[in-house]
């Protein structure tokens, strides 16, 4: 059952990256469960519309109808805010956000480690810590990352 379900996951997961920037949007992430949901988190500039979902999802429908992909749910999101960083290009592209990364092994006993994107050199990622530390870590021992929302600072109205 295990074999079958990474067969499933690496069959969606191409027809997604095949088919997804072609909408004009950018692909994510994806989740699958058992119970055979997918979600596909999508997003473009200026972020996405429940129009877009909606667009995604009727074009997705009739894609894993001909590919013969048996699913219960289809589900086309936003990432969000606080929206995972997958790829390179991903640090890439939010270089000066915040962020928050696990590391696989700890680095002086500490996995999780937060602050702004300074650089991406090659395959290295810095951030510079609350501390003012710059932090530099290559991106295959990054477990997992992800933006943290900041809400924009509102400047008094001056009369």
């Amino acid at each position: 059952m295990a074999h079958f379900f990474v067969g499933f996951k690496m069959k969606i997961n191409k027809i997604l990256e095949d088919t997804i920037p072609g909408l004009g949007f950018e692909l994510v992430d994806i989740e699958i469960t058992p119970a055979k949901i997918i979600r596909v988190f999508v997003d473009k500039d200026g972020g996405i519309s429940v129009e877009d979902c909606a667009e995604i999802s009727n074009h997705l429908s009739k894609v894993f109808l001909v590919e013969e992909i048996d699913y219960n749910r289809l589900e086309i999101s936003s990432p969000g805010l606080e929206r995972p960083l997958k790829k390179l290009q991903d640090y890439i592209k939010f270089i000066g956000r915040l962020a928050k990364i696990k590391t696989h092994q700890a680095i002086d006993n500490n996995k999780s480690f937060q602050g702004y994107i300074e650089n991406v050199e090659n395959e290295k990622i810095t951030l510079k810590l609350e501390s003012g530390d710059l932090f530099s870590t290559e991106f295959a021992d990054i477990s997992r990352g992800r933006l943290i929302y900041e809400p924009k600072k509102q400047e008094s109205k001056k009369k």
